[in-house]
């Protein structure tokens, strides 16, 4: 079988898009593993996948798996492009889009320049939510064991669709990003994994990131993670309601007023290429 796709980026963070509207079909964890392989596959942090609407108020499901196989909640980065392919697609023409995720509805706007902006949602920083074994408090403490070297790591906790965990440091390029976050995402108190930020404040407007995503490893760009570092970071006093997010793929915009209200976030989704892959070969 002939599978049409289209590979996408938001900022380097890279997808293979799938119309299952226009080309049903049903994939299996093993073959998203082999599609996403970057040198056997296509390569891909994340596989999106349009489905038709499973409820009347809503446009499309969009369903979302990491390069592991596995499905997860959300995926901001993944949402622009979405929004992007759909238009272009012609699968809508509306640029005020409903999809249903596995976290619940969320609401994507195309502007006329092609950038997309999405409301995210409220976050939740009950534990619970995330979920994560520890009591409510502003922040968290855990040793990890790295290479045989203790750290004693501090961050904050919240959920933005997804989990996440968010470190603040003093310089995202010396972080161990790779290390911390791969040990703090296997923690066990976190039973489902967790998605680790380093942030750099430079000032309250201003923020640096880096990511390691679970099941993806560190990204060019996580836009779930940029709203979760800034919700955190403005939820502990260091930053203001709008900020600019540098990450290592380019520029989000985010925007949060505080508790009860939505993280707003805007930024490019950029198309790369259109294939087919012939999906018995991945089998």
């Amino acid at each position: 079988m002939q599978l049409p796709f289209t590979k996408m980026h938001g900022l380097g963070n890279d997808f293979m898009v799938i119309d299952l509207i226009s080309h049903p079909a049903e994939l299996s964890s093993r073959q998203i593993r082999a599609l996403a392989d970057r040198h056997c596959g296509i390569g891909f942090d994340q596989l999106l996948l349009i489905e038709p609407p499973t409820q009347p108020d809503v446009d499309f499901n969009y369903r979302i798996f990491n390069g592991d196989g596995n499905e997860v909640e959300h995926c901001g980065n993944g949402a622009r492009c979405f929004a992007r392919f759909v238009l272009d697609a012609g699968l809508t023409s509306h640029r005020r889009i409903r999809v249903q995720t596995l976290r619940g509805v969320i609401v994507l706007s195309v502007d006329d320049k092609g950038e997309v902006t999405v409301d995210m949602g409220q976050p939740d920083f009950t534990p619970a939510s995330l979920p994560f074994v520890a009591d409510q408090a502003p922040s968290y403490q855990r040793t990890l064991e790295v290479n045989g070297v203790r750290h004693d790591v501090q961050f904050f906790a919240v959920s933005v669709g997804n989990p996440h965990a968010v470190l603040v440091v003093d310089d995202v390029e010396r972080a161990a990003v790779r290390e911390i976050g791969a040990a703090l995402g296997a923690h066990p108190d976190f039973p489902r994994g967790v998605n680790v930020g380093f942030m750099q404040i430079i000032d309250r407007g201003h923020i640096r990131l880096r990511v390691f995503e679970r099941g993806a490893g560190e990204t060019q760009a996580c836009g779930t993670g940029a709203c979760a570092a800034v919700v955190c970071g403005r939820a502990a006093g260091l930053l203001d309601a709008e900020v600019e997010a540098q990450l290592t793929g380019g520029r989000l915009t985010l925007h949060w007023d505080g508790p009860g209200e939505p993280i707003i976030m805007r930024g490019p989704a950029t198309r790369v290429f259109d294939g087919s892959v012939e999906l018995e070969q991945f089998s």
